[in-house]
């Protein structure tokens, strides 16, 4: 299993750590800071999926007026490990 810890930028979250298994599916996805609550939920939705897919469904999500979000950061830190 690889272990990725990734530093978002433009975001509230100011890390998101998660692991990848041998067929590129999520695991224990965590992020430090940002909106605990919301933040929480994507975690428990992503476990075990495909990470590809949910790069994809995530890319290009914003928050505010900032051209990005947590989730697309997310997005972003799935990219670089796949």
């Amino acid at each position: 299993m690889q272990h990725v810890a990734f530093s978002p930028r433009g975001v509230c979250s100011v890390k998101i750590d998660f692991d990848l298994d041998d067929d590129k599916k999520l695991h224990n996805v965590s992020f430090t800071g940002g909106c605990n609550g919301n933040l929480k939920a994507i975690g428990r939705l992503v476990e075990g999926k495909d990470a590809k897919e949910i790069a994809d469904i995530l890319r290009g999500n914003t928050c505010g007026m900032r051209g990005t979000s947590c989730a697309d950061q997310f997005a972003k830190a799935i990219d670089e490990a796949v």
